[in-house]
């Protein structure tokens, strides 16, 4: 257990020391914590041993990313650890995601403990995996826990990259991973309160300014206190509150549907915010339309025939080439590439045409490849 940035020196000597691929792994304290910052971080390598990296000690991390610089570093299901690895100035060089690369292979099942055991042969106790990693002190079986994950990550990688050799996916899985690796930060939303669960059910503006300003005083004082906003007052209980509009403070704390362990001890500031949206003349419009979104396929039957039409074919010629590649269809091609392409399709549906267009949706080079000529005739037969 590393705690001090003395500690993360010495480590880094040991870990640059070692050979081979790293295996990496955070843990967060996502829906405990405010935020999705690393509370842990796990570094196992060959030769150098295992450690665990205490980010709220610790200061300076760059030691330890001038130790990994030019290692792959093993992950299982990167996308979720790489946004707090970030935080910390850690990014991997080159990576190899088991998760990932698990789907490629169409196992059934792909969760650390699944594939550990069904490659490996050993059993993980997966208990703590959305356990507040905040806590300090941890116990010392979550510790135990925490290296179990990243120790067994070279041998799950070795015996992965033999099987994608096996079934010919390794350059499947090295544009994936690039991918992973490379994908741009998520642009913060300009409202972020429309993300609230089931806001769509509000209709009214008034309404929609009420749950807009319970939001923003949930969010402040979650800020405030370092902990998960739903933990204050859930989503369910903002919407019920802004749909209720309710006439006093007493008919908001009357209100059952109103829960959460701080709905009363904060009903001032609940009030309050709700007092704001009643009287404010700044009240929000519909929710803006993304200009390349496009109607929702499940009304295409009825409106849109034609487009339809397009869609089952093209779901079934992907299904079975999925079935041929032994993936599901999701990681074969992007269900949302195929809708945007069979919505408004190019001018030049050849299977360089296709490709193209796919490219340009975000498909990558294999995922192209492969399905855009089984994707072709799909514009031939269903003009």
């Amino acid at each position: 257990m590393i705690t001090d940035d003395a500690g993360v020196r010495q480590a880094a000597e040991a870990i640059a020391a070692g050979h081979g691929p790293a295996g990496v792994d955070a843990e967060r304290a996502s829906g405990f914590r405010y935020g999705s910052e690393a509370y842990l971080v796990q570094v196992y390598r060959r030769g150098a041993g295992t450690f665990l990296f205490d980010p709220i000690e610790i200061s300076d991390f760059r030691p330890l990313a001038v130790a990994l610089d030019g290692v792959e570093w093993i992950f299982h299901a990167a996308s979720q650890d790489i946004p707090c690895l970030d935080e910390l100035q850690l990014h991997p060089p080159k990576l190899f995601d088991t998760e990932l690369a698990a789907r490629l292979l169409g196992y059934e099942r792909v969760g650390l403990g699944s594939v550990v055991e069904q490659l490996l042969g050993i059993s993980l106790d997966k208990a703590h995996s959305a356990s507040d990693w905040s806590q300090r002190p941890l116990p010392e079986s979550w510790l135990e826990y925490a290296a179990l994950d990243v120790a067994l990550l070279p041998d799950l990688r070795d015996a992965i990259h033999a099987d994608l050799e096996e079934q010919g996916k390794l350059g499947y899985a090295a544009e994936e991973f690039e991918a992973v690796r490379t994908k741009p930060e998520k642009a913060k939303a300009a409202e972020p309160w429309r993300k609230l669960a089931n806001g769509p059910s509000l209709r009214s503006a008034r309404s929609l300014a009420l749950a807009r300003e319970l939001w923003l005083a949930r969010d402040e004082l979650a800020r405030e206190r370092d902990v998960a906003p739903g933990r204050l007052i859930p989503d369910k209980s903002v919407i019920a509150a802004a749909a209720a509009n309710p006439r006093s403070k007493n008919d908001l704390a009357r209100l059952q549907t109103f829960r959460g362990r701080a709905s009363r001890t904060e009903i001032d500031r609940w009030w309050e915010a709700i007092r704001r949206g009643k009287v404010t003349e700044d009240l929000p419009g519909p929710k803006p339309r993304d200009p390349e979104a496009i109607p929702h396929h499940r009304g295409w039957a009825q409106r849109h025939p034609e487009a339809a039409a397009r869609l089952v074919a093209a779901r079934a010629a992907i299904e079975a080439e999925a079935e041929r590649q032994h993936m599901p269809a999701e990681n074969l091609i992007t269900p949302d590439h195929v809708r945007r392409l069979v919505w408004r399709p190019p001018a030049d549906v050849s299977p360089e045409g296709i490709a193209r267009s796919l490219t340009a949706f975000g498909a990558r080079d294999w995922q192209a490849g492969l399905t855009a000529p089984i994707l072709a005739p799909v514009f031939v037969e269903n003009v």
